[in-house]
């Protein structure tokens, strides 16, 4: 099978940082290729560097694409040559209606004037190619995220696409959106679409991929063939990380002290819906030292009870009790929950776990001003620190605690989470997907900053949709389904047949 594209030893170098160091690139015609690696590696750099993001001159090395040199000066430059990429954030306005967002910058007119029966009949034919039913003229805004990633991938066809990047495609999806969108690429590949997906979900890149490829530190480390041998997930690990990982989850001694955190008859209500409880009679606790998980299929109400319980940030007609060691507490408001011990590392760290424009200094003090602050005025001495201390305590990838939180990967955003709340001294720790896009090395490094805060007596609870993190993690777990919880688990005796049998059998 010929080659598509070739980029060969393809270097760029930022201020002080060597971000790709000759990195190969070679994908066939007609495959779904896998390109892996750990957060920082370099994989959407390169991905700009080939979709003129990056203009040519900007870079060193070449790229061959459809067997000719090419110097692609900015993105509308490699789309007119059929190279789309789709981003992890995607770049749709929700105000327009899908079909004004599928032709957006690519317009059906002529003479000036949009052809609107001609753009919705494409548009039209389009969603049904990726299996959307919607009405063209649907708002965006009233799709969710699965089918809004969709909606992005019927854009990419109008285009006459032939080389389509997808950056963590699934990242933000249910089970069953990511499975319908791996239907997809696949259904893509029958109808000659080439494919590269950058993924840390390592099931579905061996689910999907005909070749992987993965770079560490910037350079092409591997280069693997899932045609001629299946590819194991250790393999791909391996070379991700430089190292085995033969056991994901760090050992730790499990070691339940006293009661620390209790909460009672929880009940909340859907803050627009009124005559819809989607929290009922919740009531679970978590001890000293011991991690807890939260299991249950998307829409459970996990998220809910998290936020509900950390200043009611979710939800009306909260009602029920909470009790730190033993000791009713009010959590009413946010800046009470934290008083009373409580802290919540959001899912989404980028909307509302930081400040992206700000720097490490100030995103770590944010939830404890007063700890470097005096009279109210706030000590930017004491301040830096902190956040140094934290920088190395939680080996927070960096050269300085002055560098914007948005141009960290996202390993390194969710320590700059956790190292906020740290130092905010709570009891208990609510963890909301902790490990979520973030690669395997970083998840090994996360899930040893939770073992070493059980160690020290904290209480955490953690909710998941990775059962085998749950299970790798947690001394206890609790089942919910459709706002309850409907059953508890010790480590002894969970398994995902349990959950799962648990779930669906209330």
């Amino acid at each position: 099978m010929s080659a598509l594209l070739e980029m060969r030893a393809i270097t760029k170098t930022f201020p002080g940082v060597k971000a790709l160091d000759e990195v190969n690139l070679t994908v066939r015609q007609g495959e779904i290729h896998a390109l892996v690696g750990e957060n920082g590696a370099g994989k959407s750099t390169l991905m700009k560097v080939l979709s003129g993001v990056y203009p040519a001159g900007s870079y060193d090395g070449e790229i061959h694409y459809d067997g000719a040199l090419a110097e692609f000066r900015d993105i509308s430059d490699s789309e007119k040559r059929g190279i789309i990429i789709i981003h992890q954030e995607l770049a749709l306005v929700p105000l327009l209606s899908i079909a004004e967002n599928v032709f957006l910058g690519n317009e059906n007119a002529r003479n000036g004037v949009i052809d609107w029966q001609g753009t919705f009949q494409r548009t039209e034919a389009l969603l049904r190619k990726v299996g959307l039913r919607e009405a063209p003229t649907t708002l965006v805004d009233k799709l969710g995220v699965g089918k809004q990633q969709l909606v992005e991938i019927a854009k990419a066809l109008s285009k006459e696409v032939r080389l389509l990047i997808l950056d963590e495609p699934t990242a933000a999806l249910s089970e069953a959106d990511s499975q319908a969108l791996l239907d997809l690429m696949l259904e893509l590949k029958v109808q000659g679409v080439t494919s590269i997906i950058i993924s840390h979900k390592l099931n579905e890149v061996r689910r999907v991929a005909d070749t992987v490829t993965v770079i560490r530190d910037g350079s092409t480390v591997s280069t693997m063939d899932a045609r001629s041998h299946p590819i194991t997930e250790a393999a791909i690990v391996r070379d991700m990380v430089g190292r085995d990982m033969a056991h994901r989850y760090p050992e730790r001694q499990r070691r339940a002290g006293e009661v620390l955190m209790e909460v009672s008859d929880w009940n909340v209500w859907h803050p627009e819906h009124v005559d819809r409880q989607v929290i009922r009679s919740a009531s679970l606790h978590v001890r000293a030292g011991e991690v807890v998980g939260i299991a249950g299929l998307m829409g459970a109400g996990r998220t809910e009870l998290a936020m509900s319980l950390f200043g009611r940030s979710w939800g009306r007609n909260v009602s029920g009790t909470v009790k730190i060691r033993g000791q009713e507490v009010d959590v009413s408001k946010v800046d009470r929950a934290i008083a009373a011990g409580l802290a919540y590392v959001t899912e989404d760290r980028k909307s509302l776990g930081l400040i992206l424009e700000e720097t490490i200094q100030r995103n770590v003090t944010l939830a404890n001003l007063q700890g470097v602050s005096s009279g109210g005025v706030l000590n930017e001495n004491a301040e830096t620190e902190v956040s140094e201390k934290y920088r190395r305590a939680m080996n927070i990838r960096t050269p300085s605690v002055f560098q914007k939180v948005m141009n960290l990967s996202g390993g390194n955003q969710q320590k700059v989470v956790l190292s906020k709340w740290l130092f905010a001294g709570p009891e208990v720790l609510i963890l909301d997907e902790p490990t979520r896009g973030i690669d395997v090395g970083a998840k090994f490094e996360i899930y040893g900053i939770i073992n070493e805060l059980s160690a020290q007596g904290k209480g955490v609870l953690m909710i998941s949709s990775e059962m085998p993190e749950l299970l790798g993690m947690c001394d206890r777990i609790y089942v919910m389904n459709e706002g309850a919880l409907v059953g508890e688990l010790t480590a002894a005796e969970a398994s995902q047949e349990r959950i799962m049998s648990l779930i669906v059998t209330e």
